[in-house]
């Protein structure tokens, strides 16, 4: 075990994840993301089959529920949590939601913890929102006529692609293969087949950023409940069991452009800490709103070298059905970015592929899932980082 990791801290024994849910996305919604997330909710208690007031503990994420915030939620839900948590940082929050409330249900705080993140898109939200996403980026870059996350994944593809000599081919395998697994996800809204040569040929967005590099905004909402084992077996529910979570943020502040995330400082912890090596996962979810950033996460969380990315592209097809099942989804890629559900969709995958909820796209044979999270582009980095492996009920 790694230096400073406190095996009865980190013990998740006895706390499980369950009922798996996905909001069907839409690209724009007239809808306010208090629906979406009410959506989540109450197909949550519809799968699980538990009542609303043994719903007693409430984790949200969300970027367009302003001004409401978690605690806004219970009003308009009519819930009576014990416990309650707002988690805002983006594509790490999933792994995040999904760490807090598993300690809360330890402590003995909550018993059964509904973990939602949800967005809405009109067809203005996604500038909307970028005109007050962080103080950083309205100070440094706004005034100059540069905003949003392409321009800042663009520095990082750019000096990534420089120093490791990855080709934009490598980049483009990941998109089709995720495209491939999409075509197997009933939800996705990619729903046509993506060549290398469409993606070579794509028009550029912020050289070398191409479109099929960026994820599309839509509306959407992602779910899962937290609770004891037990509880899960008596309301005959499946479940997968936590063996590790490790959570950093603001690593490496002085690297001048982000080529690490904060699970590079972290991944001993995460191995160590689930008793295996990463050659014993079946599948892997990381974010993926740029293919630069799945590039990072392959080597920060130990499946390959830093700077070998390129290599480990070549020689896996990272297909559901072939080598390295990734983003068996079709990740945010393919499947689209509902705001803040895009940190909860790789996870809700996992554990839909863990509980033989999986369909069409189903892993075979899959025991142990990794999932990787990251989020808050600030203005230059991304500041969130979070993973955890799971595994198959016994």
């Amino acid at each position: 075990m790694s230096k400073g990791v406190d095996s009865k801290r980190q013990d998740y024994a006895g706390i499980v994840l369950a009922a798996p849910v996905s909001v069907p996305y839409e690209r724009y919604s007239p809808e306010p993301a208090h629906w979406w997330l009410a959506r989540a909710l109450s197909q949550l208690r519809r799968v699980a089959g538990v009542a609303p007031e043994s719903v007693d503990g409430l984790c949200v994420s969300s970027f367009t529920l302003f001004p409401d915030t978690a605690v806004g939620l219970t009003q308009h839900f009519g819930l009576t949590p014990r416990w309650l948590d707002h988690i805002p940082t983006g594509g790490a929050s999933g792994v995040i939601a999904m760490r807090r409330a598993a300690r809360a249900v330890q402590s003995g705080d909550a018993s059964i913890v509904a973990c939602l993140a949800g967005d809405t898109n009109h067809v203005d939200s996604f500038r909307a929102m970028l005109t007050s996403f962080s103080r950083f980026s309205q100070d440094a870059s706004y005034p100059y006529g540069s905003g949003g996350p392409n321009g800042s994944f663009a520095l990082m593809t750019e000096e990534y692609m420089r120093q490791y000599q990855v080709q934009r081919e490598e980049f483009g395998k990941l998109c089709v293969a995720q495209r491939h697994n999409a075509l197997h996800y009933a939800d996705a809204l990619m729903k046509t087949p993506l060549s290398l040569e469409q993606y070579m040929s794509a028009r550029k967005i912020a050289d070398p950023v191409a479109l099929f590099d960026c994820v599309m905004p839509c509306a959407g909402a992602e779910a899962f409940l937290v609770m004891h084992e037990d509880r899960a077996r008596d309301l005959k529910l499946p479940f997968v069991r936590i063996l590790s979570t490790i959570e950093r943020h603001n690593a490496f502040p002085d690297d001048p452009v982000q080529l690490r995330g904060g699970w590079a400082l972290d991944k001993d912890e995460l191995w160590a800490m689930a008793g295996i090596t990463p050659w014993e996962v079946d599948l892997l979810q990381t974010y993926d709103d740029y293919p630069v950033i799945i590039a990072m996460q392959f080597e920060d969380l130990g499946f390959c070298e830093k700077g070998a990315a390129g290599e480990f592209i070549r020689e896996n097809t990272f297909t559901f059905d072939g080598s390295f099942p990734h983003n068996t989804s079709g990740g945010q890629l393919s499947v689209g970015q509902a705001g803040a559900a895009g940190g909860y969709l790789g996870l809700v995958e996992a554990i839909r592929q863990l509980t033989g909820g999986a369909q069409r796209n189903a892993v075979k044979n899959a025991n142990i899932a990794a999932v990787s999270g990251f989020g808050m582009i600030n203005f230059d980095r991304g500041l969130c980082s979070a993973a955890a492996v799971l595994a198959r009920q016994a």
